[in-house]
């Protein structure tokens, strides 16, 4: 069952020549998207700390909505009055959609899935509720995003259940059937099937056989990011993408660690997502190009110098270029006592990822990607191999990039 239109261009630009890292812009209803790209998540139509106008300024072009939280509020009449999620944000740009599955498992205790769906009780009135692949399509359609995901069947990757991540993967391949036979505008709405299998590599690629097959307009490797061991995540994302098509986006959710997205950049992954530039923000971490520094510390308490004496945001930028001159002292200073600390470095942090993957799209089209990827590992362990990440080591050795050569 192959969907027959597409809502979605992808233009490959540049592949690096060592590893499986590429460059590419994918154009969507609500323009184009450099890729490989970060996307944060604006869970509820909004991205907390944020304006759409700031989340603008600082170049994002796709954000995430969750489907299951605007499915429960403002709910789907309203959605529809409104006319979709855009217009409810004021958003003029890109936006994606979960399709509220992972929701389901994880923040409610008593769900139960079975073919039909899952069956849950209302966090409102305790009231049984079933969210189907149909339910789901219906929703997404609602909020206009301009990505849609399956509903898929979730299950941790650190489950020792082997039948029932067997179960979970042929379900899914299942649900993304019903998903394109529900979906009712495919020529405006962009639908991604999720390949699920758990650490099984047998699994994966069995699953992707059969993703492909159904011809959506991307692909996305679900399932990870649940704790499991950063190697056999590598694993996971290796073996996907080397049987992905190449004039396809490729997406690995709920992936936002600088480090795990330079790396699942070289192993030919495009998009990420996360909540947790936004949420370590609001703990008075800021995510910087020599690490993550928790600024809370009191040694901060009169550093004067930038957040990040890299970065270009509004933040760090200084005043004579424009910038607001934000100092480490000035965080450390307001991080718990004032929302305007979690604000700037949530304008921060999320600048920074942006701008990430802005840099590794440049490196890629020079065909200079390993030598970015030697340069970002250096400035955060200081150029002291033997603190370098074993996983990441491994990782990249398997698509050519040697961390420990100069």
């Amino acid at each position: 069952m192959a969907q027959q239109k597409a809502a979605l261009s992808f233009d490959l630009i540049a592949k690096c020549s060592v590893s499986r890292a590429r460059a590419s812009t994918m154009t969507l209803p609500h323009g184009p998207v450099e890729l490989p790209m970060f996307m944060p998540v604006a869970t509820q139509a909004s991205l907390k700390g944020l304006t759409p106008e700031q989340l603008e300024s600082l170049g994002c072009r796709l954000c995430l909505n969750n489907t299951y939280h605007l499915g429960l509020k403002p709910g789907q009449a309203t959605l529809d009055a409104v006319g979709g999620a855009h217009r409810l944000q004021s958003w003029n740009h890109n936006i994606l959609t979960d399709s509220g599955g992972f929701q389901m498992v994880s923040l409610l205790k008593l769900a139960k899935i079975t073919e039909e769906g899952v069956r849950f009780l209302s966090p409102h009135d305790g009231s049984p509720m079933l969210l189907t692949p149909e339910h789901s399509m219906s929703l997404q359609n609602s909020i206009g995003s301009d990505i849609m995901m399956q509903l898929d069947d979730v299950i941790a990757t650190t489950s020792p259940d082997k039948e029932r991540i067997v179960e979970a993967m042929h379900r899914s391949v299942r649900w993304l059937d019903r998903c394109i036979e529900a979906h009712k505008y495919p020529e405006k709405q962009n639908l991604f099937c999720i390949i699920q299998g758990g650490l099984d590599l047998e699994l994966r690629r069995e699953c992707v056989k059969e993703m492909v097959k159904r011809d959506t307009p991307g692909i996305a490797i679900g399932g990870l990011s649940g704790g499991e061991e950063k190697a056999k995540y590598c694993a996971v994302v290796r073996t996907c993408t080397e049987m992905l098509p190449d004039m396809k986006p490729r997406y690995v959710m709920g992936v936002g660690y600088p480090e795990d997205l330079v790396v699942s950049v070289a192993l030919g992954a495009d998009m990420f997502d996360c909540v947790w530039p936004t949420r370590t923000a609001r703990f008075g971490n800021a995510v910087t190009s020599r690490g993550t520094l928790n600024l809370r510390h009191a040694s901060y308490a009169a550093d004067f110098s930038p957040v990040d004496e890299d970065c270009d945001c509004p933040c760090c930028r200084s005043k004579e270029n424009g910038g607001l001159g934000v100092t480490k002292a000035y965080i450390h200073h307001l991080t718990g006592k004032e929302t305007a600390g979690a604000h700037i470095l949530t304008m921060h942090n999320v600048y920074y990822l942006l701008d990430l993957m802005r840099n590794a799209r440049q490196a890629i089209i020079a065909d200079a990607y390993p030598s970015f990827v030697k340069e970002f590992f250096g400035k955060i362990y200081k150029y002291d191999t033997a603190e370098y990440p074993i996983w990441a080591v491994d990782a990249l050795k398997t698509v050519g990039i040697d961390l420990t050569e100069a």
